[in-house]
């Protein structure tokens, strides 16, 4: 954009010299009486490139991806193993259809228990309800406060993405409980099953709340949500271990 030239002896376009005399430039041919130059001017607000909007995505990708920078080789390899075991296993999870109950037999189940157990303590004094729902609430936030531990507290993404998956398969354990709360089949901690006693927690969280006949709606919304968040943990961890790759890989060819 052109802007006035405070020297008289040249073309205010072209800044060729000005003849004396002459009204015309001999360069450009523009009438010098009538050229008006063109003030540069700021571009309107709404025209500037607004990075606010975008400032979320940039402190999310801070947080997720960019704030590992470890080089060391033996942390990939340890991560790669762990990555495999995730894929491995959670992809047992996510091809087993939910009526097997292949969660609730796992392991896994064992290492959810005495959180699921923690949260009716923890959340007994907000009331029956809560009571009842704070076991799937302790088992699935336990998880979710290692994830974020991971991300706020060490700075290891992949710490986290690891969480993430245990988040999913925390949710993929309770749909078969979710599922039982009309058939009341499944055993319970105590070795029987909600027919034998007043119910169990679902039993009552769905009859409390009148959604008892969506019972299997909710299990397989909450199995599928699990899965989606472990599909999610699986490419998370990928990046990660692919960035982790290439930076040691640049370290170790370092003189």
């Amino acid at each position: 954009m052109i802007t006035e030239n405070t020297s008289p002896t040249r073309c205010p376009k072209c800044q060729a010299q000005r003849l004396a005399g002459v009204e015309e430039c001999f360069r450009c041919g523009i009438i010098f009486a009538k050229y008006r130059p063109v003030v540069a001017k700021a571009p309107p607000a709404s025209s500037t490139p607004s990075f606010g909007r975008f400032e979320w995505l940039l402190t999310a990708k801070h947080w997720l991806i960019e704030s590992d920078t470890t080089t060391d080789s033996m942390t990939f390899y340890g991560r790669a193993a762990v990555f495999a075991v995730m894929v491995w296993w959670g992809w047992a999870f996510i091809i087993t259809p939910l009526e097997t109950n292949y969660t609730g037999e796992s392991f896994l189940h064992l290492i959810n228990l005495p959180f699921h157990e923690a949260g009716h303590v923890i959340f007994t004094p907000f009331g029956r309800f809560m009571m009842f729902l704070g076991g799937s609430l302790g088992q699935v936030l336990m998880p979710v406060v290692c994830l974020v531990t991971f991300l706020v507290k060490t700075r290891d993404p992949f710490g986290a993405s690891a969480a993430l998956w245990w988040t999913a398969e925390s949710m993929m354990d309770i749909a078969p409980y979710i599922n039982d709360a009309r058939a009341l089949d499944l055993l319970l901690l105590g070795g029987v099953t909600g027919r034998e006693t007043d119910g169990h927690d679902w039993e009552n969280i769905l009859s409390m709340l009148g959604w008892l006949s969506y019972d299997h709606r909710l299990a397989h919304l909450c199995y599928d949500v699990g899965i989606a968040l472990m599909l999610l943990s699986f490419v998370w961890g990928a990046m990660l271990l692919v960035r982790h790759y290439r930076r040691f890989r640049a370290y170790s060819s370092l003189p």
